[in-house]
């Protein structure tokens, strides 16, 4: 069974695939630098990448190096199933109280040109750093916006803030965000 964390891991690796640091062309971090750039343990990492290959989200990959190690990379088609059509069911989300925090969902920057914001307050993830004001959301892990912060990673953001908004969004809004993660997504390969 996946944890949100999971999700949260699955997303980082998906966002490491477009670095342009040469080694990591194949997508690849270790776990002890996917812990410190999740602000998670080491172990929640390792126990998070077995239920994402138990899963069927992560699949075992000869890295052609001198080492000829196996590396496990996401499976695309699996991963856009999972993120469009099963997190919002898994991972149900409800906005809270009126607080300080970062802007998600469909308030993130990202949707700036896509969507107009109108008067009402906006989903945020609570954090003391934040810059908007609006109803709390909870990320998927507390350890996101820490995250974020820390080691900003524009591409991971806007990953989850689309997740956000599938959660949490109306129709055209969810439409909207299933069409740019797809085109994000077709960007990884």
């Amino acid at each position: 069974m996946l944890k949100p964390q999971d999700i949260v891991i699955l997303l980082k690796i998906l966002s490491t695939m477009t670095l342009p640091d040469s080694d990591k062309k194949d997508g690849s971090l270790s776990q002890n630098k996917l812990a410190m750039l999740l602000c998670m343990s080491p172990s929640e990492i390792n126990a998070g990448i077995k239920r994402l290959v138990l899963s069927g989200l992560l699949g075992p990959t000869l890295k052609n190096d001198s080492h000829n190690k196996i590396v496990f990379l996401p499976i695309k088609e699996a991963c856009l199933e999972c993120l469009i059509s099963a997190v919002k069911y898994f991972f149900p989300a409800q906005l809270g109280a009126y607080t300080r925090g970062i802007p998600t969902a469909y308030a993130a920057p990202l949707f700036k040109k896509l969507i107009v914001l109108g008067t009402d307050p906006i989903p945020v993830w609570p954090h003391a750093e934040g810059d908007k004001r609006g109803f709390s959301l909870e990320p998927l892990y507390a350890s996101v916006p820490s995250s974020l912060i820390k080691y900003p990673d524009p591409l991971f953001y806007e990953l989850l803030v689309l997740i956000d908004t599938i959660r949490i969004g109306k129709a055209r809004e969810k439409n909207i965000a299933i069409k740019v993660l797809r085109e994000k997504l077709d960007d990884k390969r």
